[in-house]
């Protein structure tokens, strides 16, 4: 009888370097075999040509290449999970399956309902810690209870990391994978389109001026993380070992993100709901037209819009610009927050469920640690302070200073007021 195998489940963890599950399946004694499930019940939500499928796709290419080198292949998969392993439980015999821990709603339902189905047939499920240096109950207050303050979370992560960073190497195991041959479906076999926008390869080089051109968004001073984190094809460990000791205010990012997770993991509402509930009395106005010239990028203000025109050609948008224009959708036009979450949520190749969420509710007020509801920012003078030379709008507003280039769509002065006597009446007592 041919021996048992473990099955590693990739899911946000695109890759073999440094990686928790696959070193844990590679050290427990059976051939491993790893496996990634095409899910149909995300897939449905997204549009054919999403370019984020796309990069999925073309990375487990190259994982596929790389088995092969270990005699070796990845087992491709398309459908329902629970389906999924219905089907692998009757081709394989199975010792055990090792994934990486996801912390997002969904993935964690549909991890447990996996389970009970393989622990219904004798087979062990372990879930370990990947995408994080901490997770969700690592970093807490001395009662036990979540942060909900990004400053005394931050401190308490940078302890906790300064008193283990010397114990966390690079993963090493001896190689053991399943030897198969399996064939790697195409495009047309998984109905998955070319799309026309690239993720772009993560770079550390300009970590160094991160902190002094971070909010300058003519600069390409970013370094396309990241996307590679969102998808796991870099390791976070990696990453934060080779930062430099001044490289703090990069750290300070990577903090935040598992700062949103926290949050996302303890407090699930946020996916739907404000997360600071005395702002549910908000009176938002929901303009749709208004709502789509800000999508189009056409407001008449020349940050906004060059954000969001960047936003829907690449997939990416300049952080600080995510700041001006998320803010300019709340305050100015005072349209849902949430309206501005899906259309991001559709469009950003770094799309993170946690910090999307976290970043938007920051940016209307009504998150956790959000700036105050009376501080409305002006597009206008963000763009003297940040391209005082206008070259990020030349880049993306062609007819700029034309008579083609709309008039602001609000006043400031106005919008600001009419924000700040809305929310005020709005705010539950």
């Amino acid at each position: 009888m041919k021996q048992p195998i473990s099955i590693v489940w990739l899911r946000r963890d695109l890759r073999l370097a440094d990686h928790t599950a696959l070193n844990a399946a590679l050290n427990s004694g059976s051939p491993v075999l790893m496996l990634f499930i095409f899910d149909t019940n995300i897939l449905s939500e997204l549009p054919q040509d999403d370019a984020r499928v796309n990069f999925i796709y073309e990375t487990l290419q190259g994982l596929h290449q790389q088995l092969k080198y270990h005699e070796s292949a990845l087992l491709i998969e398309k459908g329902e999970p629970l389906n999924i392993w219905r089907k692998l439980l009757s081709n394989y015999s199975i010792a055990q399956v090792y994934t990486s821990k996801d912390y997002e709603p969904y993935a964690m339902q549909r991890d447990q309902e996996v389970q009970q189905v393989l622990q219904q047939n004798n087979i062990e499920f372990h879930a370990l810690k990947d995408q994080v240096i901490f997770e969700e109950n690592e970093v807490l207050k001395n009662d036990g209870t979540p942060y909900t303050i990004f400053t005394p979370y931050k401190n308490k992560w940078l302890e906790k990391w300064n008193s283990v960073k010397s114990e966390t190497p690079p993963f090493t195991a001896p190689l053991n994978f399943e030897k198969t041959e399996l064939k790697f479906p195409s495009r047309e076999e998984l109905n998955i389109d070319i799309s026309d926008i690239k993720i772009k390869p993560w770079t550390l080089e300009n970590i160094g001026s991160y902190t002094i051109e971070r909010n300058i968004p003519s600069l390409d001073s970013t370094s396309y993380l990241s996307p590679h984190l969102r998808f796991g094809t870099v390791s976070i460990r990696q990453i934060i070992h080779q930062l430099n000791a001044d490289d703090t205010t990069f750290l300070s990012e990577l903090i935040w993100r598992e700062f949103f997770m926290q949050i996302l993991f303890h407090f699930p509402g946020v996916v739907t709901q404000n997360f600071k509930a005395k702002y549910d009395g908000i009176p938002w106005r929901n303009n749709e037209q208004e709502f789509q010239l800000w999508c189009d990028g056409k407001t008449g203000y020349p940050m906004v819009d060059a954000g969001m025109r960047q936003l829907n050609a690449t997939g990416y948008m300049h952080n600080r610009v995510r700041m001006i224009t998320a803010g300019f959708l709340c305050k100015h036009l005072l349209i849902d927050w949430r309206w501005g979450e899906a259309y991001f949520a559709k469009k950003l190749l770094d799309y993170e469920l946690s910090s999307n969420n976290g970043n938007w509710q920051w940016a209307a007020g009504t998150g956790c640690d959000a700036a105050p509801y009376f501080r409305v920012f002006n597009p206008t003078e963000q763009l003297k302070k940040f391209d005082p030379q206008f070259e990020y709008i030349k880049r993306w507003i062609p007819e700029w200073n034309s008579f083609d280039y709309p008039n602001p769509m609000v006043d400031h002065a106005f919008a600001r007021t009419r924000a700040i006597e809305t929310y005020k009446k709005g705010i539950l007592r």
